[in-house]
Order: structure tokens, then sequence, then C-alpha cells
């Protein structure tokens, strides 16, 4: 068992808000962490799986149904297959104002769900459980949880295989039964094709045309496809940063795969050696470095990417809520070196500082105010 960092907003959220939403992917232990929650309560909460028969019968009549636990905490599990119930928890929580009313579970945005964020405004706090993160399992086992990626289940199997094993089950089931069930209708085979090559351009500027013209669809189909995958948080687009300096840059967004797990069963590859020695080792790296920093980005930070048709580039700029930026370069290297591009980003743009982040141990300085920074660090880009 774990310790999830999110455990303790959780329980700060429930004892403000009369709705908290937790999400995030499929098993990324959401139930788990929900289930915490029922330790100890008093009086006892009512937890409901809306993937139970059993749980969905109870709720024909739900306003019936939930109207008598109105002094209990209700947790609804996996209530994107119910979206009809958003417009009640708002008339019951209307009813009677007060926090912890209802804790919901869901495996899609806020958006996806049929506009829940309208529906619940001013009533409901949104949560994001993440895949595990260097800080809930050990900086000792940083390799690992970049090869296997931070499902639970996927990072404490037993073996490589076993792990990679797991992920291919959990591709399929989200391609074959979640996808349908969010009332989404393309063919499990064109989705995956899809998202094999998201892989194969993981971290590279968004081509809708190209990858169209592969998959012999058109632009606007491989958009809403791209869309899916963000609003399941499986995929995450980085927006490029735009700054009046008087140069071209480029407006397409880039695209990660969240996971570096996820990414590297659709590489096929299912051992550290075999992750060594592939081609996207420099961008899966880049992938999984980006990811946990912008897990960790305080309230009001944004991230970017910055190029320029010169070659200017910056892999994540950070604007914190003030307006300044901090560079961070990602370099899978021991001895890693800016090049002249992210130097000249870093100058035209007057960062306040930046960070080359590699997987060594040691943190020293690179010069004009940027240092490298061992993987296991990064929340001090934030300081």
């Amino acid at each position: 068992m774990i310790r999830r960092t999110l455990h303790t907003r959780l329980l700060e959220s429930l004892a403000k808000f009369p709705v908290v939403a937790l999400l995030g992917p499929r098993q990324v232990g959401k139930t788990t962490l929900a289930k915490t929650v029922l330790t100890g309560m008093t009086p006892p909460a009512l937890y409901l799986d809306m993937e139970l028969p059993s749980d969905l019968a109870r709720l024909q009549e739900p306003e019936l149904y939930l109207e008598q636990y109105r002094d209990r905490l209700v947790i609804i599990d996996e209530i994107q297959r119910l979206p009809g119930l958003f417009p009640l928890l708002r008339a019951l929580v209307d009813r009677k104002r007060a926090p912890g009313r209802f804790l919901i579970l869901g495996s899609a945005s806020p958006d996806l769900i049929r506009n829940s964020a309208e529906t619940l405004a001013g009533r409901v706090v949104y949560l994001e459980l993440s895949p595990l993160t260097p800080a809930e399992v050990g900086d000792l086992e940083l390799r690992q949880l970049w090869l296997k990626g931070g499902f639970p289940n996927s990072f404490l199997a037993g073996s490589d295989e076993e792990s990679f094993t797991w992920r291919e089950a959990f591709i399929s089931t989200y391609l074959e039964r979640d996808i349908p069930q969010l009332g989404i209708r393309i063919p499990a085979a064109q989705l995956r094709r899809f998202w094999t090559m998201i892989a194969h351009t993981h971290g590279q500027l968004w081509n809708a045309s190209s990858i169209a013209g592969a998959l012999g669809v058109t632009a606007p189909t491989v958009r809403h496809y791209l869309d899916i995958l963000e609003d399941t948080y499986i995929v995450r687009q980085l927006p490029p940063y735009f700054a009046n300096l008087g140069k071209r840059l480029t407006k397409s967004p880039k695209v990660y795969l969240r996971d570096s797990g996820l990414l590297h069963s659709l590489a096929g590859i299912r051992t550290f050696d075999q992750l060594h020695a592939h081609p996207l080792v420099g961008n899966s790296w880049e992938g999984f470095v980006i990811e946990q920093i912008l897990r960790l980005k305080p309230t009001g930070w944004q991230g970017y990417f910055f190029r320029t048709s010169a070659g200017a580039e910056i892999d994540l700029l950070l604007q914190d809520e003030k307006g300044e930026t901090v560079a961070v370069e990602v370099k899978y290297s021991l001895s890693p070196k800016p090049l002249r591009g992210f130097w000249q980003a870093y100058r035209d743009l007057h960062c306040r500082a930046g960070y080359i982040v590699y997987p060594g141990e040691e943190e020293y300085p690179v010069g004009e105010g940027v240092r490298a920074l061992p993987a296991g660090r990064i929340e001090s880009v934030f300081a």
C-alpha cells in the first residue's frame, strides 16, 4: 500500500466543499484512495459503484435513495456512467449546503462528463489523481517508475514481463470497454492504430494532416481522436508559448503520452535494456520528466514549450502567477550540456532561472543562472 500525496488534500477538500470530484485514468488508484476515507468515519460513508448492477439498481429512484443519506458522505464511483446524476446532486446539495456531502470518482474529464463543471458550479472542487510519482515511490525507484509507468498494478508487478502484460490488458480494456461506455463509437482497432502512432511521435509537434493521411481519415477526425485521449487522461498536449519577440514561432502543440509505461508498451519495450537501446529513449525521458514536473506545478503556474523557426528552443517553459518564466531543458545524459538554441531562448525570454534535468545525482551550476538538476529533485524548479 503506497500512501498517495493527494490523501491530505482530499480530506481537506471534503471538509470545505459539498462535492469533491476525484478524477483520473482508470486503474490509477481512485477507488483505493476513496476507501481510505471510509476508515473510521462517523457516521460511516456510503459507497456506490456504478459498474455494479446491484448498486445501479439502488439508484433507479435516485432522489428517494440519496435523500435518506443526507447526513452521511456518499461516494459514487465511475460516475461518468450516470451523467444524469449531476443535476440531482446539485439539487440535493442546495437543499442542505454542508461540506462532505458527495465524493464522486470518474475516469473522464469534467468536459467529457457532459459539462458537469457547469452543473455543479460553486459546489464542487476537482482533484486529479495521477499515476504514481517519484515522491510516492522513492527516488531509488525512479528508473523502474520510468520503465513501468505509474499505474500501481504495473509498477508493483513482480517482474518486467508481468508489468508489460498488465499494461497490454489495460490498453485492450480501455479501447474495447471504457471508450464505448462513454458513448464514443470508434472501432477499437482504429483507435489503437492512432494511439500507437502517437507513441511513435511522442514529444513531437502535432501534425494532423500526416497522421490523418496514414490512417486514411480526415484531419478533423484525428483531432477528435486526440481529444478523446486527452479527455481520458491518456495524452497531454503541451501548448507553445507566444511572446512578442518579432520572430516566427511554432504554433502547433507537442503531444506526449502521459504515462511512460503505456508509451513503452505501445512501442514494444519490455525491459530497461530495450528502452536504453531504443530510438525513443530520449523522447521518452523528456516526456517522463515533463509530466512529473507538471503534476507538481502550483496553482496559477502554466506550462508551455518554446520554439522559433531560427532554432531557439526550450523543452518546458514554466510561467508563474506573476508572469515570470523558468526554463527547463531535459537531457538523457550524465554530462548534460544545453545547446545554443536553449541559451538563445533563455536570454530572449529573460527567464529568471533555468534547469537542465538529467538522470544523475549531483546538482551544480551550468552558467547564467542555469543549474543541472537530478530528476529526483524536480520540485526545485518551483523554488
